[in-house]
């Protein structure tokens, strides 16, 4: 922009000083012309201004500069005021420094105008001040101007353009009032200075630019043209309003180039890139000659322009390099700069580094523009290759080291590239360099951060002598990205002790942390405080507020901050559908979200459809999945590996496995380990058990990379069914996969032996775990519960607690169980204590379930319903239905009990067919028959249907399933010969079948024989018609009657078989006569 206020015949010359003796003086780079006499815009500008506003004072001559003395001299040598020797000295005094920017050449011309008595010649002293000036002593200057006898506007000019140019825009606001005060009217050099000035000061000088401007207006200068191409300049930075600078430029009489490059810089530097080519277009067309063509400095800004186009920016700077090449602009440093940056930009790096290549000069800027392109494309190693490769070709700067640092976090071995950072961060500190500039020191933190040695940026971090606002954020940032979260929020505290005022990149990396944390209540405070800066405006602050609430379950709180957003971007819409997608009770309402997302004119992304496809999956709704897949082709998302997982998830929920395996099949090379764990989980959510472990087979002979939670998934899939044969392929399988030692996958294994009935197997693998976690213990202790070793249950959790591991909540589900199962009712209430008294555990409904049930086995059912009363939470299901449980075991002594619970669960759960049962149960154990014909006429007016009682064995040939008094199996003869058999061995032992259990009013022979033939009876009688010793394993899926459970006693003993048992609730091992139960159940 600054570049397009100078017109100037070198090309490679940016900054040209004026060499005429009139002009020497005026030092200020934005206002040197070469011969402004001889420039015909500058007369014409001249003659107008006078001819508009003849009451102004006429401009001052370039001759009216010079002394008296010397303009005699050129036009009458004849009779010079003073000697030749000493003109031509004058001459040379002005020759040799006029140009000159060291120190050394003012001070020695200085003693030069003193030894030979100029210190009163005006035009030497303003030539000496502005060599002070480019020399960069301005207290030198500014004393030497202050002992000037004699002073005219360009003295002043000089002075304001000197400060404006060592970076003081203030000072040359100051002397420019000064000059006013003073009674001196400023020149067209001295206005466009001071204008320059108030450009730097940005918003602060704005108020005080536009004064300047109300001063130009009554000036000969209203419409001079170098005043008002920096008056487009300045109201096109400080505002960012082209509508301003358009007005100036509209009033200039008589543009020129400059004034044309200008107005399109403001255009492009605003983001207007169709203004900036039709002004392109209007200067073509209006102007004439050559001065009017495109040069380097419109390329320069049309090039900015086609960048900021996301959509056609490609094709525009591919039709500019066309009109460049042939203008013959592609060799030029300035162009072929910003060319190397636009393509790099977009990522067209080949055809940057091609321009690159073909440039005759290159700088900094060149290569750092290149360089930032190949970090855009994650192109490390290629960025650092072009730094290795120019160093010796250009002048490094600091911005060079900088993105040198950037680049090696772009490695793709972040090893290597952490390597490198601390090799030049050694060059750095051998060169003085890390301290010299802030920008060094922050880009090694940033540097050190990305690359994962998080201890060597707090290191660069704290041995920094200064430190902005920018080196706070990227230590905060890298120590919240590195999971230092702690460490991150006491930064940002550390920080607000310091002054400095947090920006917006500052709360979002704390709001981040406190996030990670679930540290609600201070970001609550940092909420707070950004309110008090006025950073909730900021989009980017409301989301991380956003991802902080909804992270600590603050839904009501996401809603309020996302109404009151002034502006919502993807990322706000996508935060909202994700949070209320993750809760199980608004999962409705983020499909709501997303379908006003869409009519807000939104487009979703890879992030979107991930977030809604995982609320569509919780709520299997089918036609909306299929709805979604739909928009997902539509955006062309449907290739992305993310989106393709998340709908193998969703349509697994839904019951698709079709439309799984057809995604799956077309996934091919893109498939990942969440793509097959999805898979799997579909299956075994849709009971394909066997398809689950063929997968997991397959997976293995691909050579396919196996994760602890695939093996854990089918593992727990093999638990639910007691699936012994599977479960123990797939832990030969997670051994094969070197997967056994994982702490998830062993927790796993012991599980899923526990629940397959190998409580031994699950046992020994637990005792060589190297390493145990709470879910490990949890296995374990529940599985010695379910299986009666309540007391092995007890001395385990004593054991975990001297091995330092702290239960939970579900430790105590197992602990209270095996109490239960044990009968020790003062034990059990003393765990129960300690929950919130030791552990500060506060109970749940299951806790509470646990002790119904452990007073209801105990026989204390006088107990239990003041128990319930003293219950913080109201009773639900679970807990009446424990009371029932309780009272079909009393033989009908507690009817009046069982009768509320029963009521309570009719009008919980009306259509549930087995509180009708456990009611008919009760009723039957104490005789009272007719309450059982109640109980079954109010199930079959509530529609309620009972589940068959099953079991079920699993044989070399197959799982074999019998019904009570089952007909259908091919061996049925064999069966109900076996059990015949059964029958009378067990009578001649002494078993006599317990009637009681029968639930239907018959004789007692028509009893015995309905107890005979129960389901669990039928399936021990047909394992014993093969031949074989091993273990007889029987499921049911519902609780074993007391006579089935006295005649497996007698039949372990009888044949001298170990059998076992898992009913609903728990596990009996039988052997020789006795239960493993105790017979407490």
């Amino acid at each position: 922009m600054l570049r397009s206020l100078f017109p100037s015949t070198h090309r490679h010359k940016r900054v040209t000083f004026n060499t005429t003796l009139a002009f020497t003086s005026l030092a200020s780079s934005s206002f040197f012309v070469s011969k402004p006499n001889n420039n015909p815009f500058l007369r014409k500008h001249q003659n107008l201004n006078s001819h508009i506003n003849p009451s102004v004072p006429s401009p001052i001559p370039s001759e009216s500069l010079l002394p008296s003395h010397y303009k005699s001299s050129q036009s009458q040598l004849s009779s010079p005021p003073f000697s030749a020797s000493t003109f031509e000295l004058y001459e040379s005094l002005v020759t040799r420094y006029r140009d000159s920017r060291s120190l050394t050449d003012a001070e020695e011309f200085h003693s030069q105008v003193f030894k030979h008595g100029f210190d009163g010649d005006l035009f030497l002293s303003n030539t000496l001040i502005n060599v002070y000036l480019r020399a960069g002593d301005l207290m030198s200057a500014r004393k030497l101007f202050d002992e000037m006898p004699e002073r005219n506007p360009v003295s002043w000019a000089c002075l304001i353009s000197g400060y404006n140019q060592n970076g003081m825009p203030d000072e040359a606001c100051g002397v420019f009032k000064e000059m006013i005060c003073m009674g001196f009217w400023p020149t067209q050099y001295a206005f466009g200075s001071v204008l320059r000035a108030c450009q730097e000061l940005g918003s602060c000088g704005l108020q005080f630019g536009l004064q300047i401007h109300g001063l130009i207006s009554k000036s000969r200068y209203s419409f001079d043209v170098v005043v008002c191409n920096v008056l487009i300049s300045m109201y096109g930075s400080c505002l960012g309003c082209t509508a301003d600078a358009s007005r100036v430029f509209d009033e200039i009489q008589v543009k020129s180039s400059v004034s044309w490059n200008s107005i399109i810089s403001v255009s492009s530097q605003s983001g207007d890139a169709v203004s900036a080519f039709e002004l392109l277009s209007r200067m073509q067309t209006e102007g004439t000659g050559f001065s009017f063509k495109p040069n380097e400095y419109t390329f320069g800004s049309l090039i900015t322009a086609a960048c900021s186009c996301t959509d056609f920016g490609i094709c525009l700077l591919e039709q500019m390099l066309s009109g460049i090449t042939k203008s013959g602009f592609l060799s030029d440093l300035y162009v072929g700069s910003a060319l190397v940056s636009g393509f790099a930009r977009f990522g067209l790096t080949n055809y940057a580094m091609r321009i690159f290549g073909r440039m005759n000069r290159r700088n900094a800027v060149s290569m750092n523009g290149l360089m930032v392109g190949l970090l855009r494309q994650k192109c490390g190693e290629a960025a650092a290759q072009v730094f290795t490769e120019m160093t010796n070709l250009v002048d490094i700067n600091f911005d060079s080291y900088v993105i040198l640092l950037s680049s090696f976090a772009e490695f793709s071995e972040l090893e290597r590239g952490r390597r490198k950072g601390r090799e030049v961060h050694a060059y750095l500190i051998r060169k003085g360099l890390n301290d010299t500039v802030v920008a060094v020191g922050n880009g090694l933190i940033n540097m050190y951060a990305k690359c994962g040695d998080i201890a060597a940026a707090s290191s660069v971090f704290r041995h920094m002598v200064n430190k902005d606002l920018v080196s706070w954020n990227t230590m905060i940032s890298g120590l919240d990205q590195n999971e230092c979260f702690e460490e991150a929020v006491t930064s940002f505290c550390s920080m607000r002790r310091t002054g400095l005022k947090p920006s917006n990149y500052t709360v979002i990396s704390a709001l981040s942390s406190c996030a990670s944390l679930g540290w609600s209540m201070l970001g609550q405070q940092i909420h707070g405080e950004g309110l008090k800066l006025g950073l909730d405006q900021e989009v980017s602050v409301s989301n991380a507020l956003l991802a902080l609430y909804a992270s600590t379950g603050c839904l009501s709180v996401c809603k309020n901050i996302f109404s009151l957003m002034m502006d919502h971007d993807r990322v706000s819409w996508n935060s909202m559908i994700g949070a209320l997608a993750d809760s199980e009770s608004s999962v409705s309402e983020a499909v709501q979200y997303f379908l006003d997302m869409m009519r807000d004119g939104w487009v979703p992304n890879r992030i979107t459809f991930i977030n809604i496809l995982a609320a569509t999956s919780s709520l299997s709704l089918s036609e909306l999945s299929h709805q979604i897949h739909t928009l997902v082709i539509k955006n062309h998302l449907a290739s992305d590996c993310s989106i393709e997982n998340a709908l193998l998830a969703c349509y697994g929920k839904c019951g698709e496995m079709d439309e799984c395996e057809k995604i799956f099949s077309r996934m091919s090379d893109r498939r990942d380990e969440i793509s097959w764990n999805s898979m799997i989980s579909g299956y075994i959510h849709n009971e394909l058990l066997h398809k689950a472990v063929n997968l997991v087979w397959f997976m293995m002979q691909r050579g396919q990379k196996l994760d602890g939670f695939t093996f854990a998934t089918v593992l727990s899939a093999c638990a639910s069914v007691a699936t012994l044969e599977r479960g123990m392929e797939v832990h030969a399988c997670s051994v094969r996969a070197c997967l056994e030692s994982d702490v998830v996958v062993g927790s796993a294994i012991v599980d899923m032996y526990s629940k397959c009935g190998r409580i031994d197997y699950a046992s020994r693998f637990f005792n060589i775990m190297s390493i145990r976690n709470v879910y490990s213990w949890n296995s374990m202790i529940s599985g010695y519960a379910r299986h009666g070793h309540g007391d092995k249950a007890l001395k385990l959790f004593t054991q975990m607690k001297l091995d330092g591991q702290l239960p939970d909540h579900v430790t105590f589900v197992g602990v209270l169980s095996a109490c239960s199962h044990v009968g020790s009712v003062d034990e059990g209430f003393s765990h129960f204590n300690s929950m919130k008294e030791v552990y500060g555990l506060a109970p749940k409904m299951e806790h509470y379930s646990c002790i119904v049930d452990l007073l209801g086995r105990a026989g204390e059912l006088d107990k239990i319903e003041d128990f319930i009363n003293t219950m913080p939470m109201e009773s639900n299901v679970l807990i009446w239905r424990t009371v029932l449980g309780a009272c079909c075991r009393t033989n009908g002594q507690k009817t009046e009990l069982g009768r509320k619970a029963a009521e309570v669960l009719f009008d919980l759960e009306p259509q549930n067919a087995v509180n009708y049962v456990l009611l008919a149960n009760m009723y039957a154990s104490g005789g009272k028959w007719e309450g059982v014909t109640e109980a079954r006429v109010a199930m079959r007016r509530a529609a309620a249907k009972k589940e068959a009682g099953c079991s079920w064995v699993t044989m070399k040939d197959g799982v074999h399933v019998f019904v009570a008094g089952d007909k259908s199996h091919p061996d049925n003869d064999l069966i109900y010969e076996k059990l015949k058999e059964l029958n009378r061995k067990m009578r001649d032992a002494g078993y006599a079948p317990l009637t009681r259990f029968a639930l239907y009013d018959l004789e007692p022979e028509g009893k015995e024989e309905l107890l005979s033939y129960h389901s669990e009876k039928l399936a021990v009688a047909f394992v014993l018609t093969r031949n074989s010793g091993l273990p007889i394993r029987i499921m049911k899926n519902l609780r074993v009657c007391g006579d089935c459970h006295l005649a497996f006693k007698y039949i372990s003993k009888i044949v001298a078989r170990l059998i076992i048992l898992r009913d609903s609730n728990r596990f009996h091992h039988f052997n020789d006569g006795m239960c493993s139960c105790g017979d407490f159940w």
